[in-house]
């Protein structure tokens, strides 16, 4: 089996989330689609740590909608189970955020699942795509020392 190549990050963000009742499906794991929203959790963290949140976007002018999502399931998580989310920012060149996650059992270390996302930007007054990067974009990764 031909294992997954990890992507170089430039930051990184540690989230731990609490596996809920309603999270849980009838074989008492966490229903698939629920990690979504883990990896939600993930990359509102990030943003809040870095200032590259939701918000800040739309302060500018923008919106980050989702276009790719990718999850690699390994592991199951069961409810009361505390897991961790590690959300890694990847550059590119190209007008988009790109996203890689690693979804953590918190108990044993295990790694539950892998996931991507890439996020393009839009105009808020237009819902249009924007081909370029935003000049918020580009001062936020001078700040980070990106590139």
């Amino acid at each position: 089996m031909k294992r997954k190549q990890k992507r170089e990050a430039s930051l990184t963000d540690r989230v731990e989330i609490q596996v809920r009742f309603s999270e849980v499906d009838a074989l008492q794991i966490v229903w698939h689609g629920e990690y979504v929203k883990y990896i939600e959790d993930g990359r509102e963290s990030f943003g809040q740590r870095y200032g590259l949140s939701y918000m800040d976007m739309r302060k500018a002018g923008f919106a980050a909608p989702i276009v790719k999502l990718n999850i690699d399931y390994k592991l199951s998580l069961s409810f009361n189970e505390q897991a961790v989310v590690e959300t890694r920012y990847v550059d590119c060149d190209a007008a988009k955020i790109q996203f890689d996650y690693t979804i953590y059992r918190k108990s044993d270390g295990a790694v539950v699942a892998e996931a991507s996302t890439i996020q393009v930007f839009t105009h808020l007054n237009s819902n249009l795509l924007e081909l370029n990067n935003p000049d918020f974009y580009l001062r936020w990764k001078e700040k980070w020392n990106i590139r």
